[in-house]
């Protein structure tokens, strides 16, 4: 099988992210991004996706946290589109429900090559520490905007804003497992009717 993996650098006046990601990986992963509640989240990505994924990020948090989430989130699609090459031979379409304590999440993703996020999120609290849970809506809207993926991140169930938040990436970890895994019954076909994803 092709090695599927990919290594995206992206620079601007605001943020350098360097993402590394293999979607055959075994879930380890290193995170720095001088934001320790979103290097927490990422690992969920990984340990969940069973991704091999690192993230470094420099941004300019003297200002806020906003443009190294949002980056982290363009920068982590570009990696899993580049990783994905023609999309021949995978599921397509992922789901997963995830339970913690009181809160419950559920993430649906669509490999469309069609950006699209539906966001139905409510969180008790503004910040989870010092992290503003607003920038976690620009983190996946990145992210499906530079990966092409429909993605549907719904809040079921949740009291507690940390218990949400590691539903939602949780969650998001595993749809994207399920949706980029080889079908071995399609093996060599994009499973579209156009041919082409």
């Amino acid at each position: 099988m092709t090695k599927r993996r990919a290594t995206v650098k992206r620079a601007t006046t605001e943020t350098t992210i360097e993402v590394r990601i293999d979607l055959d990986g075994s879930g380890a992963g290193t995170f720095d991004t001088g934001l320790p509640f979103l290097d927490h989240m990422l690992d969920q990505v990984a340990r969940h996706g069973l991704f091999d994924l690192t993230v470094t990020a420099r941004g300019d948090l003297e200002i806020d946290a906003h443009h190294t989430v949002e980056d982290s989130g363009i920068t982590l699609g570009q990696a899993l589109l580049q990783a994905l090459g023609d999309k021949r031979g995978i599921r397509r379409y992922g789901h997963a429900y995830v339970p913690l304590d009181e809160a419950l999440a559920r993430v649906v993703v669509d490999c469309s090559g069609r950006p699209g996020l539906e966001w139905r999120v409510v969180f008790a609290r503004a910040r989870i520490g010092n992290f503003d849970v607003d920038l976690l809506h620009e983190f996946f809207q990145g992210f499906a905007n530079h990966a092409l993926v429909t993605l549907h991140v719904d809040r079921l169930e949740g009291r507690n804003a940390h218990h949400v938040a590691e539903t939602l990436f949780k969650a998001f970890g595993r749809a994207l497992r399920m949706a980029v895994e080889p079908d071995p019954r399609a093996a060599g076909t994009v499973p579209s009717t156009k041919g082409a994803l």
